[in-house]
């Protein structure tokens, strides 16, 4: 190695500093280096001179320094390591979470965003059981809702705790984000249904009408061509936080729906104006308590199921015509899955029968709740049938099955799934289609593969109690679940 002329002086300088430093032992190696190289020797003893206090020879300070450096470096070269797998899917992926390397993006075997223990972060605040959790569309935000009567934000990236947003005098029972992400739904056995500016973290309106504990809530999707869709893409940047101060409270081309529905023990399914604060509809199919609700967006060329009259519009193959609703599908205690059209005149697409218990969660295809452009994200068929993964519906139930749902031409039980031990809670379909994830007493999350019909991952003890909820995030390698046991975990995904 070639030094530069100011190198090896300091070099000398810092071997003469050092010889020095060791005492009368090194005192003749001193003298010769000195003999040798005079000038940094003397420019050496001129800045000890100048120095009050006795500090370490700079050459020890660099020699130590070497080691602490490379340590450092090894760790950063693992911190990459760990962030190119979490994050694989923004360079390889489709963006429907279910592939890492589909056209030669990331090196190495496909990433089939599973959820894997153990957790990334454990979440402690609630003081009562988790109900119910949810994810933000646009930031790493997660919400929860509690029997403590609170909602709290938190970031599920960090694991850090934002904000606890508190209105509810009651049990909290679900909360929901609307499909833009600037307002949050929340239902309690207050009977209430609150909806709270996440930029502003206050509630914004507050709509009553339930005789009896409200279940659950969702944004319903907004249909294809909503004409206050197309104002939110004019709007200026800072729209959003200037929404809070409005006159209605709440602006549906901000959160993207116009619509909420919320499903109750007193057996009936509302629609709500977020704008007004109305009732706009109310469904009375029901013969017992409604507990859950799912909500699928409309798409532009997917060939599924519908009303006849979509049926007829979409024609054959190749039509470019929609056909393809947006749905609102909700169950209770009654066992039966109602599918209802979620616009016009909200008529009921069809019914499916086959729990022998209380369903308790229901759940379409995981995705964005906009409009959908070409058949959904992952309108692809199933292993050995027509159906297509924008027609499944997902239901799990207090008979210990979770349960996959076609609701394309009137509806049929494509598969059921028999590996809990206990009531299931939450189910949810995995992004990419080929999946279905679901908790439940058992203390379990399971990981259900559509094209074998087994169980391919379980993950055991995910919460020291029941496992009440669980939530996934539509592109983000991230899934949220809640417990009895007041905790919020955040699992990565392999």
């Amino acid at each position: 190695m070639v030094l530069t002329d100011k190198q090896r002086s300091d070099l000398h300088a810092g071997v003469y500093d050092y010889f020095l430093s060791r005492g009368p032992e090194f005192a003749e190696c001193a003298e010769a280096l000195a003999k040798a190289d005079a000038d940094s020797c003397a420019a050496n003893n001129g800045k000890r001179a100048s120095t009050s206090t006795s500090t370490a020879p700079i050459l020890e300070k660099k020699w130590t320094a070497v080691p602490r450096l490379q340590r450092r470096v090894l760790e950063l070269e693992r911190q990459m390591a760990t962030n190119a797998k979490i994050h694989a899917h923004r360079t390889g992926g489709d963006g429907s979470g279910g592939s890492a390397n589909p056209g030669g993006g990331m090196p190495g075997r496909e990433r089939r965003m599973l959820p894997r223990p153990p957790a990334a972060h454990t979440l402690q605040s609630h003081s009562a059981v988790v109900t119910t959790v949810a994810l933000h569309p646009v930031y790493t935000m997660a919400a929860s809702g509690s029997e403590d009567g609170t909602i709290k934000l938190w970031d599920h990236e960090s694991g850090e705790y934002l904000r606890t947003l508190k209105g509810h005098t009651n049990v909290v029972t679900c909360v929901d984000f609307s499909p833009k992400g600037g307002y949050l739904a929340s239902t309690s056995t207050d009977l209430s249904i609150k909806i709270w500016d996440i930029q502003e973290y206050k509630c914004v309106r507050t709509l009553r009408g339930h005789d009896h504990t409200i279940s659950a809530v969702r944004f319903v999707p907004p249909s294809i061509g909503a004409l206050y869709l197309e104002k939110s893409e004019n709007n200026a940047p800072g729209a959003e936080a200037a929404a809070g101060g409005s006159g209605s409270g709440v602006d549906p081309s901000l959160a993207g729906s116009k619509f909420l529905v919320t499903a109750s023990r007193d057996q009936t399914v509302k629609f709500w104006d977020v704008e007004t604060g109305f009732c706009d509809h109310t469904l009375s199919d029901h013969g017992d308590w409604v507990r859950c609700i799912a909500v699928r967006p409309a798409s532009n060329n997917s060939a599924v199921g519908g009303s006849k009259g979509e049926e007829a519009a979409g024609g054959g193959e190749g039509n470019s015509q929609p056909a393809s609703l947006a749905l609102v599908a909700t169950s209770g205690n009654d066992r039966t899955v109602y599918v209802y059209n979620a616009h016009d005149k909200r008529e009921k697409v069809c019914e499916l029968r086959g729990h022998d218990h209380v369903v308790e969660s229901l759940s379409f295809l995981c995705s964005s709740l906009l409009p959908q452009k070409g058949g959904g994200p992952t309108a692809k068929p199933a292993s050995g049938g027509a159906s297509s993964s924008w027609d499944y519906l997902a239901s799990g139930s207090r008979d210990r099955t979770v349960r996959l749902w076609s609701v394309a031409n009137g509806g049929s039980c494509l598969m059921t799934f028999r590996a809990h031990e206990n009531w299931v809670r939450s189910v949810l379909v995995h992004p990419s289609g080929n999946h279905v994830l679901s908790c439940g007493d058992d203390r379990s999350i399971r990981v259900f593969d559509i094209k074998s019909n087994r169980c391919l991952r379980t993950i055991e003890d995910a919460h020291p109690h029941f496992v009440t909820s669980i939530a996934m995030h539509h592109t983000l390698p991230i899934l949220v679940s809640g417990g009895v046991d007041h905790t919020v975990k955040c699992w990565q995904l392999d």
